[in-house]
């Protein structure tokens, strides 16, 4: 029995999410699959923290090379030698929850496979609602925080808005999303680490505690006007009002949200009526072309030469689930 759990893409209300604004979160259909049948071979500081929760009894095999993107194999050593096998890094996706997910669930279906009636009557794989809070809580535990809305578009997929509540609990429902809206998917060849980006930012609300507020301040309302946005020329205008205050917080805090990257191609997206804006923390990963088109051939040439190169996937994927036998693993 094989178990998938989705990545995710952060739509809006990066930083400002963590204030109590909405977040805008949908699930991608690129999956991290686990195996409870499978010994682990690695066991990540959340599955870790789930199993010292006594959340979950063991860690099981998990894959989630779907999460990653390729990188270029070096050349050989030497000449006759085999070429080094090539190395991975991460999109940004949302891989450390996704496998979080996955494993819970594989090892809440292992178990009701086990404990299921003679007759055929089972008991339900797994509680939706149970799930998310262990994982929820196994997630924060690991990495010191966080809103949590990498976990729940692996648990309830689709998209969804998210908002944290004061004592850190967080309100998920399901989002639609403007008609006639085009969301392209572009890898960066440059990565930051969440929790790296988020220590800078808070050194700035210690030592800039007005500049720190004020720009988080204009972050939510664009993440506000996301949510109510109801064509995709507004969410556009959302998503630009986020990232001019986001590149300004990144300046101040020494952190790269808005890449210089991204910088330099959003003129060329704003002429094609399209926001360009980084997905969750920012500092390369993956980066979001929103606007009511595809980019044109001229604009994903020039993102090309910026290092961007266009990753296919779809929004909205369904949430975890177990895999069934006879779809196609990446279906």
């Amino acid at each position: 029995m094989i178990v998938r759990a989705p990545g995710k893409l952060v739509l809006s209300g990066a930083y400002a999410v963590l204030e109590g604004a909405p977040a805008l979160v949908a699930a991608v259909d690129r999956y991290v699959l686990a195996d409870p049948a499978r010994p682990a071979a690695l066991v990540t500081e959340e599955v870790q923290a789930a199993i010292d929760a006594g959340a979950l009894d063991a860690a099981a095999w998990f894959d989630a090379s779907a999460l990653r993107s390729a990188e270029p194999e070096p050349p050989p050593a030497s000449p006759g030698a085999a070429p080094p096998r090539g190395a991975s890094r991460k999109l940004g996706l949302g891989s450390s929850a996704a496998i979080l997910v996955a494993t819970l669930a594989a090892r809440a279906a292992a178990a009701s496979e086990a404990s299921a009636a003679p007759a055929g009557q089972r008991a339900p794989t797994w509680d939706a609602r149970a799930l998310f809070l262990g994982a929820l809580a196994a997630h924060r535990r690991a990495q010191g925080g966080g809103s949590g809305v990498d976990v729940a578009a692996s648990v309830y997929g689709g998209v969804l808005c998210c908002r944290l509540g004061p004592g850190g609990e967080l309100d998920v429902t399901p989002h639609a999303l403007p008609g006639g809206l085009v969301i392209e998917v572009f890898a960066s060849d440059a990565s930051a680490r969440t929790s790296a980006m988020l220590e800078r930012v808070r050194a700035l609300a210690a030592r800039e505690p007005e500049a720190h507020r004020a720009l988080l301040g204009a972050a939510a309302e664009g993440a506000r006007a996301a949510v109510v946005a109801a064509d995709a020329r507004a969410l556009v205008a959302a998503l630009d009002r986020q990232v001019d205050a986001l590149a300004e917080l990144g300046d101040r805090a020494g952190a790269p949200i808005v890449t210089p990257a991204l910088r330099r191609l959003r003129p060329a997206a704003a002429a094609e009526g399209a926001s360009l804006a980084p997905s969750g923390a920012g500092g390369g990963d993956v980066s979001l072309f929103v606007g009511g088109a595809p980019p044109s051939t001229a604009w994903l040439a020039a993102a090309r030469a910026a290092g961007l190169e266009r990753v296919p996937m779809a929004l909205g994927a369904p949430g975890v689930h177990v895999l069934d036998a006879a779809r196609p693993r990446g279906a």
